[in-house]
């Protein structure tokens, strides 16, 4: 119980600021290169021209909401056909599986966008400060002109990027030539300049100040990973049998009795998240591997093998094994849960092909009209009604002629037209009643059931397609 004048207890520690130190090495080269890509493939994607015709924009990968659609290159998806898109995200869903079961958290130390976007803003931040040392005085000291000129300048720095990255997300749905223009010229539609100022805010408040808290507290993937994980999973593991007790080697007796940590803390320095992966394994930790390229460093320096800190399994580790990983890589690669995965993960993309290559050239559908089934014409003919409703996937207006197979007995004709031709408007779903005749006296006019085809074809594109539905006689 609180007395009077004593302050209650803290619940919650506040935020120890991380500076990350400055490492090279394998790691880190890779993943600089995939930042570079992966920025550059955001960034740039929208600007990729693609000819679409006159009525179209030419732009390679456009979410056209306006007109329900999706353009990926010379693929065009349409409403119906959103099942593509929800197998894409299956795929990335098992994708992460089946990274994650071999690999451990890969995706969030090399791919995430809070990674790439933290890693940016860091660099910024070390160009402009200095390394951690130089930042930790920096932090630690109190408010100068030099102190306020240099924040100023790191938090402008950090805003034109995150206003950059989410200036670079409209594009994706409109076309973005235009659209620049219209958002600089103040023209452009209201949800753009929203859009753009929650990417922009979210960016620089994610990237510049939560960073790593956003990993720990806000993302479920760190909770979520441990069901895809085994002890046979690659992860980044201090070597302890190797590196303890750990110590400073100063004299040559008291080397003997140590490992090959020297407590140097370089790994622990050069760490995003500030942990120490000396403790084991911890939710915090990204699996960005740069304590690796610095334990490295650091054990060629003093004469030491590599890899006192490496991707190995919780099994190497309880073997005590160096390098075991490499040499049991088919039995770690073909456990039952990742071939599970790998299975899984390829049947969703091989069906998503196949139904790609076999979406019909043209798309339409014939409904019977039920009520009546048939229509006894003046002269004793049968005719059945039917709805014809023609997709125009084009930018521009097109003219489709619709026919019965060839050596048919029936006779067509569409509505309110003098041939069997019909224009549908560009991207629009054209209607039209079309009309199927039995001549008099005919075994199809007496009869029951017929099945006929029906084809259409796009006089423009020169593609036909063809669909079955039935024909009812008098004798129905």
């Amino acid at each position: 119980m609180n007395t009077a004048g004593t302050a209650p207890p803290r619940l919650y520690a506040p935020r120890e600021p991380i500076f990350p130190r400055r490492v090279a090495g394998t790691f880190r080269t890779l993943k600089w290169w995939l930042l570079g890509i992966l920025l550059a493939i955001y960034y740039v994607v929208p600007w990729i021209r693609w000819d679409r015709g006159e009525f179209l924009p030419d732009q390679g990968v456009l979410i056209d909401l306006a007109h329900r659609r999706f353009f990926f290159f010379w693929i065009e998806i349409w409403p119906h056909e959103f099942y593509f898109v929800g197998g894409l995200l299956i795929m990335a869903g098992l994708g992460l599986f089946l990274f994650t079961s071999i690999f451990g958290r890969v995706w969030c130390g090399y791919a995430c966008p809070q990674t790439i976007w933290t890693d940016l803003f860091i660099l910024v931040e070390r160009m402009i400060e200095g390394d951690r040392n130089r930042r930790i005085r920096l932090w630690n000291g109190p408010m100068t002109l030099r102190k306020a000129r240099l924040r100023l300048t790191k938090w402008t720095v950090w805003l034109a990027i995150s206003v950059a990255t989410g200036g670079a997300w409209i594009f994706y749905f409109a076309d973005a030539p235009t659209l620049l223009v219209d958002f600089v010229t103040l023209s452009a539609s209201p949800i753009a300049y929203t859009t753009v100022g929650i990417l922009t805010a979210t960016t620089f408040v994610f990237g510049g100040f939560l960073r790593e808290q956003v990993c720990t507290y806000m993302c479920p993937w760190p909770r979520i990973q441990s069901a895809m994980m085994d002890e046979h999973s690659l992860t980044v593991t201090y070597r302890t049998w190797r590196g303890e007790p750990r110590g400073r080697h100063r004299k040559a007796r008291v080397q003997e009795t140590l490992g090959d940590c020297i407590d140097c803390h370089a790994c622990v320095n050069v760490c995003p998240v500030g942990i120490d992966i000396r403790d084991g394994h911890q939710i915090e930790c990204i699996g960005c591997a740069l304590c690796i390229d610095a334990c490295d460093d650091i054990m060629a320096r003093i004469g030491k093998p590599r890899g006192l800190i490496d991707y190995m399994t919780l099994a190497d580790e309880r073997l005590q094994a160096e390098q075991s990983h490499l040499k049991d890589l088919a039995r770690r690669l073909f456990r039952p849960r990742v071939a599970l995965y790998t299975v899984l993960w390829s049947g969703m993309g091989l069906a998503l092909l196949v139904a790609l290559f076999l979406r019909p050239a043209i798309e339409f559908s014939i409904s019977p009209v039920r009520s009546p089934l048939y229509v006894t014409l003046t002269d004793g003919s049968i005719r059945n009604s039917y709805e014809l409703r023609i997709k125009n996937r084009h930018g521009e207006d097109a003219i489709f002629k619709v026919g019965l197979a060839e050596g048919s007995p029936f006779a067509l004709r569409l509505e309110g037209s003098d041939d069997s031709t019909t224009v549908v408007q560009a991207d629009q779903t054209g209607l039209r009643r079309m009309y199927v005749i039995a001549p008099p006296g005919s075994d199809e006019a007496a009869g029951g059931q017929f099945d006929i085809e029906v084809w259409i074809e796009d006089v423009g594109a020169s593609t036909r397609g063809a669909k079955r539905t039935t024909f009812h006689g008098s004798g129905t």
